[in-house]
C-alpha cells in the first residue's frame, strides 16, 4: 500500500503538468478518483441545480461509490500516466 501511495501523490503531481489540458469528462474522473482515494464515499447534500460545476463533480464522485480506497488509487495512477503517453 506504501509504493501505490506513492505512485498518487507522484501522479497527482504529475497531473499538474499534463502537456495537453484533458477534456471535462477525463477531469471529472480525475477529481472523482481522487477524491475516492482520499476522502472516501461523497458526503453531504448534493449541490443545488444552480451550481453546476460542483453538482457535476459531486455526481462523479458520487458514482464511485463504494469504490475501495486502493482501487481508486490505482485507477487514479493508471489514468494519469495514461495521459502522460
Amino acid at each position: 500500500m506504501a509504493d501505490m501511495k506513492k505512485a498518487f501523490e507522484k501522479a497527482v503531481a504529475d497531473s499538474k503538468n499534463l502537456s495537453e489540458r484533458p477534456d471535462n469528462a477525463t477531469l471529472l474522473k480525475l477529481y472523482a478518483l481522487y477524491k475516492q482515494a482520499s476522502a472516501g464515499d461523497a458526503e453531504g447534500k448534493r449541490p443545488g441545480f444552480t451550481d453546476m460545476v460542483g453538482r457535476a463533480k459531486w455526481d462523479a464522485w458520487n458514482e464511485l461509490k463504494g469504490t475501495a480506497a486502493f482501487a481508486a488509487l490505482k485507477q487514479y495512477v493508471d489514468l494519469v500516466e495514461g495521459l502522460m503517453y
